[in-house]
């Protein structure tokens, strides 16, 4: 199944509920889950200071230096089972991805705010191309100037690409949950653009 475009006004979204199959799924988990140097940064909110709610992992290219929350990550090298998948988007989207954030969702407890990936070294209209393994979780989305509104729910292997206009017009979370919930790896697929 390829693809297939979430009409929603101002934005450019498109969707796989199963871009990868089960079995690469599972084993792409695990390896990542216990191979990746995860770390808990902190991010500025409201200046202050906070450690954020899940663990992440900036990785890229030498030159992908990415500044957001307040701090700037330098990138860490491309694990090798990431690569295929770093060109399987970048052949199927037409975008060099060089660079990756990997986000662990150790549990319902962890979460992410409301932001717009918008930074500038993104460019004024970045491609994310964003891949979910493990438990199935809420994605939101909200424009910023009307009431209209997206949620939808992303399971084990698959695949949501914002493009265009989305960050420009929307901003977006994963919200907490009280339900029980396993864990989830959030891969960010982006082309940073040195400044």
């Amino acid at each position: 199944m390829a693809c297939v475009p979430i009409p929603l006004p101002d934005a450019d979204l498109a969707y796989d509920p199963q871009w990868l199959e089960a079995a690469a799924a599972d084993r792409l988990l695990v390896e990542l889950r216990d191979g990746v140097a995860w770390e808990n940064h902190r991010v500025r909110l409201f200046g202050r200071e906070h450690p954020s709610p899940r663990l992440s992992c900036w990785i890229g290219d030498p030159d992908t230096a990415y500044r957001y929350s307040g701090s700037l990550f330098e990138p860490r090298p491309w694990p090798a089972l990431l690569l295929p998948l770093r060109d399987r988007l970048s052949h199927e989207l037409g975008v060099a991805f060089n660079s990756v954030l990997a986000n662990l969702y150790r549990d319902g407890h962890d979460c992410m705010g409301w932001h717009s990936d918008d930074e500038r070294e993104l460019g004024a209209a970045p491609v994310i191309a964003s891949v979910s393994l493990g438990a199935t979780r809420r994605f939101v989305l909200k424009h910023r100037q009307t009431p209209q509104k997206l949620a939808i729910e992303l399971p084990h292997g698959s695949l949501m690409v914002m493009a265009g206009m989305t960050q420009r017009h929307y901003r977006h979370a994963l919200p907490r949950t009280v339900k029980p919930v396993g864990e989830r790896i959030n891969l960010t697929f982006r082309k940073i653009h040195p400044l």
